[in-house]
C-alpha cells in the first residue's frame, strides 16, 4: 500500500509562500501520564522528557493511572516507552532539564544539582556555600549549563557540566521574583556569555556577567518568555494574552497577535515555544496554535494536556495519543511536492515517475533541464533527506539517481552519503528505539554524538553496526560496552568464584576488541570504571592488557597497587614515569614502608632505586640519608656526611657531620684507613676552633689543612702552637722545614729563618733554602745559605744567587779552572768578566 502524498498534511500560510506540516511520529496511547499533572522536561534532537509529579495538583487515581511517588522522577522516550525511574532524597526540586549531551540535570532549593544518564548513575555538584545559606528559588537550565535565582535575588550563572565555580551576573536591583524570565545560551549571543532576559512590572531587564540593562518596555508583565532557536528572535506573551515578537536587542518588532480570540483557549497559556526560527507555538490544555511571521495561524486540538519542546526545524509535541512534528517545510522539499511546481527539481522527479511507467515524456522532461539538471539532482537528494517516510526517500533518491546518469561529470559523494544518513535514521526513529530525529537535527547535533546517546540507552550493537556502516571509531562503543558489562555483572560470593567470574569477565571483553577490533580502546579507562565499583582483581586484570605504561600506572596508584605500579613504570623505560611513581609513593607511604618497597623489589627494582638516588642526592637529602641507613649503606651514608661537611658553613655542624663519618666508616671492617682520617679531620677542625677563640676571631683557621694551618700560625708568629701541631698531627720533618720555610720567607722574617737553619741539621738540606729565596726575589739572602750546601752545588747555586765572584772564587777554591772559563763566557757584563779573567789569570 502506497503511503500518502507529502503533501497530504501540509497546510499553507503566507497565502500559500510557505507550508507547515504536522507529521504523527509515533502512537503513544495510555503510555504517558496525564502530563497536565507534572513538572515536564524535554530534551532537544528527539530525546526523551523527564516527568515529576506537580505536588500542588491533585491526581485522582485509578486502575489504569500508575502510580506515581513525590519524590520520583521518570523518563520517557518520544515513543513513550520508560528509560528510567529514581526517587529523589535530597530536598526539594526546584528545576530539572537536559544538557546537550543528553544527562538529566536536577537542581534542590539547597544548590546541589546532579546529572543523571539514562542508566542512574549520577555525579553531584554544589553551587557553593552561599548558594546553599541563600537558597534557591528558581532556575533556568540549557544545554551547556544553567542559571540560579537565590532567595536574595542574584543570579547565578554555572558554566559546563564540570562542576564549576558559579558566576554571579551583574544586578538587576530586584525587589521581588520576575514575572517570567529565560536564558539566551553563550553559543546565541554575540558576547559568548550567558544572557538572562526578566520580566519585572511592565519592562524587561537583560542581565549578563557585565551588567543588567532595563529595555524600558511598557507592555508588561509577560508570563512568557521564549528566545527562537537560533537566539535572534524573541517571543513575549502579554499578560493580556496578546503575543509579541521582537529581536533579542528589542530593536525590531516583528510580529504580534492576539490569542484571546483563539477557540479552545481558555485560562493561562501552558508553554510558548518556537516552531524552527520561523513560527510561535502556544498551546493551552487542549488545544495549539501557530502562529506565524505575518500573523497566519494554524491551530491544532488535543484531548488533553501537552508538552512541546523546541527543535532547530520545527516543535515536537507528546500529547495523551501521538508524539508529533510540527516544521516548516523544507524549501527542497516545496520544490519538488508543491502542486503545480516548475522547478528542475520537480520536472526531474516527474521524468523519472514517467521512466518508471515507461513513458516517452521522461526523454522530453530531461531535455529541458538539461542545463540545471546538476542542481535538480542536489535537490532531490535533498528533499530526500526532509522526508520521514522511506518510500517516499526512495523515490526521491532513485529520481536523483535517474538524473545524474545524464550527466558527465557528476560527483556522487552527497547522493552516497544520503542513502547512508538516511539508512541510519529510519534505524533510530523505529519505535522501540525511539529517537525521532530529523537529517537538520542530525547534521547539527552530529554521528558521534547519536552514537553517543544510543550507547547510553544500552543500544551497543546498533551503536556499533552504524560506527562501523559510518566508517567510524568503534572504540567509544566498545568503552561504554565493556563498563556497562562490569556494572551489570555482580560479583560472586566465594572468592574461587568470584576469581573465576572476574576471569571470565575479563576475557570476554578482551575477545570482543580483539574480534571486532578495539584497538583504540583504552584499558586504563575500563580498568578505572571496575575499580570504581569496588571491582579490584578485575581491573588488575584488564590492565594487564593496557599497551601504555602512562595510562596503566596512574590507576595503579589509585588502587593502592604500588608494587606493581612500579614495576610497570620501570619496565617501561621511562624515567618521568618512574620518578612520578616514586614521588607519589614517597608522600603517601611512611618513610620505612617505602624504603622497604624498594628493598624487597631486588635487581628488578634496581633502576628506580637509583634514580631515588639521584633526585634525592639534588632535592632531598635528608631521604638520601635515610635510604642509606635503611638499606645498610655504611660507606655511602659516610660519604654523604663528608658532603654535607663540605657544603656546611656552620663549625659545630661540619664538625658532626665529620664525626658521623668516621663513624659510618669505623662500621665496616674494609674502610679502616678512611675511618682513621676522618677521626684527625675532626680533631683538625676542633683544634682550628680553639685556635681561632685564641687568636679572638681575628685569625681564620677552620676548614684549613694541617700545613695550611702551621703556615698561617707560623706567619702570625704562634711558633711554639706550630710546634704543637705538628708533634700532635705527626707531621714529617721535612715537611714541617718546607713549610715553615716558605712562611718564615712570606713574612721576611730572615733573622728567624737564619736561626731556624742553625737550629739543628735540616733534613731537606739548604739547596732548597736557596732556590725559594731566589724564586721570591731575595738573592743576597739566599746566597748566605750557599755555603752551607754541598760543594758541588755551590758555583751553580752562586749563580742563580747572582754572585758571579763568589762562584769564581769557588771555582778557585776548587781548581776547577775549566768551570771559570765557562763563568766568563756566560757572565752578564764585561766587568765581571775582567774579574772572573784575574781569577783565572792567579791560578797559572
Amino acid at each position: 500500500m502506497e503511503p500518502e502524498h507529502p503533501t497530504v498534511s501540509w497546510e499553507a500560510m503566507q497565502d500559500g509562500n510557505a507550508f507547515y506540516r504536522r507529521h504523527q511520529l509515533y502512537s503513544i496511547p495510555g503510555k504517558l501520564p496525564n502530563l497536565g499533572d507534572f513538572f515536564v522536561a524535554g530534551c532537544r534532537y528527539g530525546g526523551p522528557i523527564a516527568v515529576m509529579r506537580d505536588t500542588s495538583k491533585m491526581v485522582a487515581y485509578g486502575h489504569a493511572t500508575p502510580a506515581f511517588s513525590k519524590a520520583q522522577l521518570h523518563v520517557y522516550s518520544p515513543a513513550g516507552e520508560g528509560l528510567l525511574t529514581f526517587s529523589w532524597d535530597q530536598g526539594k526540586i526546584v528545576k530539572f532539564g537536559w544538557t546537550f549531551d543528553e544527562r538529566l540535570a536536577v537542581l534542590n532549593e539547597e544548590g546541589t544539582y546532579r546529572l543523571y544518564d539514562l542508566q542512574g548513575d549520577y555525579q553531584q555538584y554544589s553551587l557553593g556555600s552561599e548558594a546553599s545559606e541563600m537558597g534557591i528559588v528558581d532556575a533556568r537550565i540549557h544545554e551547556g549549563g544553567l542559571v540560579a535565582l537565590t532567595g536574595s535575588l542574584a543570579l547565578l550563572d554555572v558554566r559546563g557540566w564540570e562542576g564549576g565555580k558559579p558566576l554571579t551576573l551583574a544586578n538587576p536591583g530586584l525587589t521581588q521574583p520576575p514575572h517570567s524570565w529565560t536564558v539566551i545560551p553563550p553559543d546565541l549571543t554575540i558576547s559568548r556569555h550567558v544572557e538572562v532576559l526578566l520580566s519585572t512590572e511592565s519592562t524587561v531587564y537583560s542581565v549578563d556577567n557585565l551588567e543588567a540593562t532595563d529595555q524600558r518596555l511598557s507592555r508588561g508583565p509577560f508570563t512568557h518568555l521564549a528566545p527562537s532557536p537560533n537566539g535572534k528572535s524573541l517571543a513575549l506573551l502579554t499578560s493580556s494574552r496578546t503575543l509579541w515578537v521582537v529581536s533579542t536587542d528589542f530593536q525590531r518588532s516583528l510580529a504580534e497577535f492576539d490569542t484571546t480570540h483563539v477557540i479552545g483557549a481558555e485560562g493561562e497559556a501552558s508553554q510558548v515555544e518556537w516552531c524552527g526560527n520561523d513560527a510561535v507555538l502556544i498551546t493551552w490544555d487542549t488545544t495549539a496554535i501557530v502562529v506565524g511571521p505575518f500573523g497566519d495561524t494554524l491551530q491544532y486540538f488535543y484531548t488533553g494536556p501537552t508538552f512541546a519542546i523546541t527543535e532547530a526545524d520545527g516543535v515536537r509535541i507528546l500529547g495523551p495519543d501521538a508524539c508529533e512534528f510540527i516544521q516548516k517545510v523544507p524549501a527542497s522539499s516545496v520544490s519538488v511536492f508543491r502542486p503545480g511546481s516548475s522547478s528542475p527539481s520537480a520536472i526531474l522527479y516527474d521524468a523519472w515517475d514517467h521512466f518508471t511507467r515507461r513513458s516517452p515524456k521522461a526523454d522530453e522532461s530531461i531535455r529541458s533541464i538539461r542545463v540545471e539538471l546538476a542542481a535538480a539532482v542536489d535537490e532531490c537528494i535533498d528533499a530526500a533527506g526532509r522526508e520521514w517516510e522511506p518510500y517516499w526517500q526512495r523515490r526521491l533518491l532513485n529520481a536523483a539517481k535517474f538524473g545524474k546518469a545524464f550527466l558527465d561529470s557528476y560527483n556522487s559523494t552527497d547522493f552516497v552519503s544520503m542513502g547512508q544518513v538516511l539508512k541510519v535514521l529510519n534505524a533510530v526513529r523505529y519505535y522501540e528505539i525511539g529517537i525521532p530525529i530529523t537529517y537538520a537535527q542530525y547534521t547539527q547535533l552530529s554521528p558521534g554524538q547519536l552514537i553517543s546517546r544510543l550507547t547510553a540507552r544500552n543500544l551497543h550493537l546498533l551503536a556499533l553496526r552504524i560506527s562501523g556502516f559510518l566508517s567510524l571509531s568503534s572504540s567509544p562503543v566498545l568503552k561504554h560496552w565493556a563498563c556497562s558489562k562490569i556494572l551489570k555483572s555482580r560479583p560472586a560470593a566465594s572468592t574461587s568464584d568470584a576469581v573465576l567470574d572476574e576471569d571470565i569477565i575479563c576475557k570476554s571483553i578482551v575477545e570482543k576488541f580483539e574480534t571486532v577490533g578495539g584497538t583504540g580502546v583504552s584499558y586504563a579507562e575500563i580498568a578505572r570504571k571496575a575499580w570504581e565499583v569496588g571491582r579490584t582483581d578485575l581491573a588488575t586484570k584488564l590492565l594487564d592488557h593496557e599497551p601504555k605504561a602512562s595510562d596503566q600506572v596512574p590507576l595503579l596508584l589509585s588502587m593502592k597497587e604500588d608494587r606493581l605500579a612500579l614495576n610497570k613504570a620501570v619496565e617501561s623505560g621511562d624515567t618521568d614515569l618512574v620518578y612520578h611513581v616514586l614521588l607519589h609513593l614517597q608522600k603517601r607511604l611512611a618513610i620505612g614502608s617505602f624504603f622497604r618497597l624498594l628493598e624487597e623489589g631486588g635487581a628488578h627494582l634496581a633502576p628506580a632505586s637509583k634514580l631515588l638516588q639521584v633526585y634525592a642526592r639534588e632535592q632531598n637529602p635528608e631521604m638520601l640519608r635515610d635510604f642509606y641507613y635503611s638499606d645498610d649503606r655504611r660507606v655511602e651514608s659516610a660519604v654523604l656526611c663528608l658532603n654535607e661537611a663540605a657544603n656546611s658553613l656552620d663549625p659545630t655542624a661540619k664538625i658532626n657531620s665529620v664525626k658521623a663519618a668516621q663513624k659510618f666508616f669505623s662500621e665496616d671492617k674494609e674502610r679502616g684507613f678512611e675511618a682513621k682520617m676522618m677521626d684527625e679531620n675532626a680533631r683538625l677542625l676542633q683544634t682550628q676552633q680553639q685556635l681561632e677563640k685564641e687568636a679572638d676571631g681575628k685569625i681564620s683557621f677552620f676548614g684549613l689543612s694541617v700545613n695550611e694551618t702551621i703556615r698561617v700560625l707560623l706567619i702570625n708568629g704562634m711558633a711554639k702552637r706550630a710546634d704543637k701541631l705538628k708533634a700532635d698531627f705527626k707531621v714529617p720533618d721535612k715537611r714541617f722545614w718546607y713549610t715553615k720555610l716558605h712562611a718564615l720567607t712570606e713574612v721576611r722574617d730572615f733573622e728567624a729563618l737564619d736561626a731556624f737553619a742553625r737550629s739543628r741539621r735540616s733534613p731537606i738540606g739548604y739547596t732548597p733554602f736557596v732556590r725559594h729565596l731566589v724564586e721570591k726575589g731575595h738573592h743576597k739572602e739566599a746566597a748566605s745559605y750557599v755555603p752551607r750546601c754541598d760543594a758541588n752545588k755551590r758555583v751553580d747555586l752562586y749563580v742563580e744567587c747572582n754572585e758571579w765572584r763568589a762562584a769564581g772564587k769557588e771555582c778557585k777554591e776548587r781548581g776547577d779552572k775549566a768551570r771559570l772559563e765557562q763563568l766568563k763566557r756566560t757572565c752578564p757584563n764585561s766587568l765581571i768578566a775582567r774579574e772572573l779573567e784575574q781569577l783565572a789569570s792567579s791560578m797559572k
